[in-house]
């Protein structure tokens, strides 16, 4: 668990390294491009679940990294986007009582209040107020990313490869096209683009998806989600090191408080979580 919250707490590094120098859409689509190429092997049909899978690739895969990408391309605080991501755990628990009917008590509720009341106040922080269109991009992402979960728990029995074969395959075409009508220079962008930036896509498609997930999968089908949810809060904790030894993040009074808030409401909803993971969970 110690690696992959530190694969995953560069991954902030380097997709921000990415879509400093290629448009957020182009970044998304190279990503997935590469990530669907390497994992051809495991694009096997999911008889009757290929419907909802077209779905997930649309919200877990093109809306919810377009927008996190662009999140980040436009924030200068690493830090504050590590943070706000975590608010996926809320709104995924939220969605669940919504759409599942799952029961959910009075802790888990303080828990969920404090991660949302958290990150207004890092929205208020000096160091971050200028951001704030890059936290709603976040937190948009993370909106439409736990809407796919939810549908990714009705998948039964589908490895996490096998899922992301199909997210990265469905993904990058659309993606591709809306790029080529929405953003410019492409060619420009890929000839003059640094070993940074192409670093920051072979990373973030194979540290963050292949290393990352498939090593969270292995210890979800070994253990209870209650005591491995708890732990992957070390992955905002490493992208804000990483962010302010990198990227040089400053961050101030306000930002440490919320972000203190964030991740306890965070452990409490992973501590009072029991139910186990389903195979085709994408993290």
């Amino acid at each position: 668990m110690l690696i992959i919250c530190l694969v995953w707490g560069f991954t902030f590094v380097a997709g921000k390294a990415g879509v400093s120098e290629i448009p957020p859409m182009m970044f998304t689509a190279l990503r997935y491009l590469l990530l669907s190429l390497i994992l051809i092997p495991f694009l096997k049909v999911v008889a009757g679940n290929m419907r909802q899978i077209f779905f997930i690739s649309v919200t877990m895969g093109s809306a919810h990294f377009t927008l996190f990408y662009g999140g980040m391309s436009v924030a200068e605080n690493v830090s504050s986007v590590a943070v706000a991501t975590q608010l996926g755990v809320p709104i995924s628990t939220i969605m669940s009582i919504v759409f599942l009917g799952e029961q959910v008590r009075w802790r888990r509720w303080l828990g969920v209040i404090a991660a949302f009341s958290g990150v207004m106040v890092i929205s208020f922080d000096p160091a971050v107020v200028n951001e704030r269109l890059g936290l709603l991009l976040v937190v948009g992402a993370a909106f439409i990313g736990s809407v796919g979960t939810i549908i990714m728990k009705q998948i039964p029995k589908t490895g996490v490869y096998q899922m992301q074969a199909w997210i990265s395959t469905l993904s990058w075409p659309p993606l591709i096209i809306v790029s080529l009508m929405f953003e410019s220079n492409h060619l420009e962008v890929l000839t003059q683009a640094s070993w940074m930036a192409w670093g920051g896509v072979v990373y973030t498609a194979i540290g963050a998806s292949l290393i990352g997930h498939a090593g969270m999968y292995y210890l979800l089908q070994r253990y209870d989600v209650s005591v491995t949810a708890p732990l992957t809060l070390m992955a905002p904790i490493f992208g804000i090191v990483f962010g302010v030894l990198v990227w040089g993040d400053s961050l101030g009074l306000r930002f440490w408080i919320g972000s203190a808030i964030t991740l306890s409401g965070v452990l409490i909803i992973g501590l009072r979580k029991r139910e186990v993971a389903p195979a085709g969970t994408v993290l």
